[in-house]
Order: C-alpha cells, then structure tokens, then sequence
C-alpha cells in the first residue's frame, strides 16, 4: 500500500447467496476523518460496516488495520478499538440506561469502567438523568444517543455508524449531528457513517464515497459530489 491508513478495505467481494452484496470496493478512513457511505438502497453501504465487523462473509479481498492486513472477526475488531452502531438503535429495552451504557464496556477492567461511563455522559448530559429508567421508556432520539453512548464505551479510534437519522424528527435528526462532531471534535475519533441526511453530512464529512449495485460510483468531498449532481445520477439509474 503506497500509504498506511488507519482502516482500509481492499478490492472486497461480498456474497449473499447467489446476490452480490460488494463487487471489489475499496474504502479507507484515517485518525480523525468523518467518512460518508451513499448511495441508493442496496448499494452496498450497510454492508461495507459489517465486513469491518466481521459480520458479512468476504469471498476475496483484504482488510487491514494501520497498514496490516487482519481477518474481521467481532470480538476482536472491538478490541483493535472499533465500535459498531447498528441502523435501528436496538438498545436493550428491559435493562436501565445504566446498564445500556456498562455494556457497551463489558471488556473494560472494573476499574475503569466507572470513569468510562462518566467520560460518555459528559457528552451526552441528557442521560444523566434517565439513567435508572428503563430504555424502553425513552424517545426514540434518546434511544439513539444511548446507542451511540454505549459505542463509545470501549474508547473507539474507528466508530461505525449505520444510519443514526433513520426514523427520527428533523430536530433530532440536527441534535445527532451535532453529537457526533462533538465526538469526532474531542475524542478525534474516526467515524464511517452511513446516512442518506445530505445537509447534515456537509457539515461534518471529511470525504464520501458513492456506491451503486455494490461498486464505489465515486469520491470526494460531499459538496462536490452533491454540486456534480453525481446522487442524482445514482439514484436516477435505479
């Protein structure tokens, strides 16, 4: 590889049965990038998170961390320090927002655990007092900033986001946004998002990558992608 990005996904080929999910992509994200996947339904997008989870079964192709190539399988890919939040929130309703949160740091010594939970809830104060409520009682935006509070417990240098919008009010679709710089800001964290919410990706992606049928349709930065009218011609040939 001519340079050595934190995380890179090289020429994948992903199956589904007798459906091509990936047909050669190849992705990258380096310390400190907030990346976009785009694209129509089916592209491909979900798909490239759960290959670097170790959740979608690669027919060829390498995946590689700072520069080493490595086999995803999850529980390891957490412990290289990259955190997944699946589309739908999925929080653990019958359980507090406490132990939503502890879970997130079930691989954190005890010790530390504690001062890990504190650290998310400096970000995200609205918690704090919902911590003993059960997270079934929450709104559906609470509900999403607890998943996401919950991937941040394992201090991740690479967070992967799949659709954080889906299903929620254009004000908290805002308020979400503006976590997840808040994230990126501070913690310098790496983020790969999948999101369809064009305007608010502007303003927190460093770069986006288009795909369509599971091919990468382009690169760039989301306002020269959205100025080229290149989503419209995705979207137009579907």
């Amino acid at each position: 590889m001519p340079t050595e990005k934190l995380l890179s996904l090289n020429n994948i080929h992903v199956h589904y049965g007798g459906v091509k999910a990936l047909d050669g992509v190849s992705v990258s994200i380096d310390e400190g990038e907030v990346v976009a996947l785009m694209g129509p339904n089916g592209a491909g997008k979900s798909t490239i998170l759960k290959t670097i989870f170790g959740l979608a079964p690669i027919e060829s192709g390498t995946v590689a961390w700072e520069g080493q190539n490595f086999k995803p399988v999850s529980y390891e890919v957490v412990k290289r320090g990259i955190s997944f939040v699946p589309q739908g929130r999925r929080v653990f309703k019958h359980l507090t927002v406490y132990e939503n949160i502890e879970i997130g740091g079930w691989d954190v010594p005890v010790n530390e655990r504690k001062e890990r939970i504190e650290n998310v809830l400096e970000l995200f104060p609205a918690l704090r007092p919902k911590l003993k409520a059960k997270s079934g009682t929450l709104s559906g935006g609470q509900q999403q900033m607890l998943a996401i509070a919950r991937g941040l417990m394992i201090d991740p240098k690479v967070l992967l986001l799949d659709e954080p919008s889906l299903g929620l009010a254009p004000k908290i679709v805002k308020e979400v946004f503006a976590k997840i710089r808040e994230i990126n800001e501070r913690r310098k964290t790496a983020i790969f998002v999948v999101e369809h919410n064009l305007k608010s990706l502007l303003e927190i992606t460093t770069r986006a990558y288009v795909l369509d049928k599971g091919r990468i349709y382009a690169e760039g930065k989301p306002r020269e992608i959205i100025e080229k009218g290149i989503l419209q011609k995705v979207f137009l040939s579907q």
